[in-house]
């Protein structure tokens, strides 16, 4: 069985002189589902369009469970299930009957393919909708059509390129829990430009910037790596005297920056930028000394939006 499903190694490609992608490395075990991540010509596509077989590389390697993309071509790709950001779908077909195509044409063998049908349609929840036309559905339906057509030949990795985009948020919702159930039984790419998307979906993140690899890690890793380097941010909760908590908060040794606001429960939200590895408590002390009412204190984390952007703001940040 092969453990890694995704295999990059120095991936490049050209197009005519303009380098779009440079030593791209990466691999993806199975069961993993991985959130591809970068700016507009980032090279994002380019590389997803080569690992789904549409485009060539200047040099580099890559292969699907297993199966060379350039020398095995047909190999890897009938291993791959892909959702293109506009689902290809025709309107006129019926739901089971255009899966049933997608199974010919993708060398399910006869006997599999009422089998392969219903996982399809009961995976992606559109048991009730079997007979339908598919130009008559809702386009939230319509992006489950999509799924159904990417998983129903049983494919090791699914590659999905903005697979919510357009959906309202409920739709959003309950693609999210289907992209994470997929992830179960399948390798998963997932490209998105909703950073919150990823964060929820997805267990590592790739992100890529003017073609060339920038960080590889879990989302929580790359928080606490770029931290390091960073002045700590504390989030605190006060009941009291306005004037009275900042003049406290102010005193502490290490604090850089104070911002105060009010919240509906009548108390005051603190943020607190400071440069001291135990903000924290020293805070806390400085904040009940000076007679006030702490209900909560805790450490901002860098979300998976301002990762993006602090990585991506800069040509030269090391993968870590």
């Amino acid at each position: 069985m092969v453990r890694r499903v995704i295999e990059v190694e120095g991936l490049t490609k050209y197009y005519d002189e303009r380098l779009a992608i440079a030593d791209v490395t990466f691999s993806v075990p199975r069961g993993q589902v991985l959130g591809f991540l970068g700016p507009n010509g980032a090279g994002k596509s380019t590389t997803m369009r080569i690992l789904t077989g549409y485009l060539s590389a200047s040099s580099g390697r890559a292969s699907i469970a297993g199966h060379d993309v350039f020398e095995s071509p047909v190999e890897s790709r009938l291993r791959i299930g892909y959702l293109p950001e506009s689902t290809p779908l025709y309107s006129e077909m019926r739901v089971a009957d255009y899966l049933r195509l997608m199974c010919r044409l993708r060398g399910v063998h006869p006997r599999r393919q009422a089998d392969r049908i219903d996982f399809a349609i009961e995976s992606c929840g559109l048991q009730a909708r079997r007979r339908d036309i598919i130009g008559r559905l809702s386009k939230g339906l319509r992006q489950r059509v999509g799924l159904a057509q990417a998983v129903v030949h049983d494919p090791d990795v699914l590659i999905l390129d903005e697979p919510t985009s357009g959906l309202d948020p409920g739709q959003t919702r309950e693609t999210r829990a289907l992209i994470v159930e997929l992830g179960r039984r399948h390798t998963v790419i997932l490209s998105s430009h909703i950073l919150s998307e990823v964060s929820a979906t997805c267990e590592r993140v790739v992100i890529i910037n003017q073609g060339r690899l920038v960080a590889d890690d879990a989302p929580g890793n790359l928080g606490k790596r770029l931290s390091q380097d960073r002045a700590t941010q504390v989030e605190l909760h006060v009941i009291g005297d306005r004037d009275r908590i900042l003049a406290v908060v102010e005193k502490v040794r290490g604090v850089e920056s104070v911002t105060v606001n009010p919240t509906e429960d009548g108390s005051w939200e603190v943020l607190v930028t400071g440069r001291r590895k135990d903000l924290q408590d020293a805070l806390a002390k400085a904040v009940v000394k000076g007679g006030q009412g702490l209900r909560q204190l805790q450490s901002r984390q860098l979300s998976l939006e301002d990762i993006f952007l602090e990585l991506t703001a800069s040509e030269e940040v090391p993968v870590g």
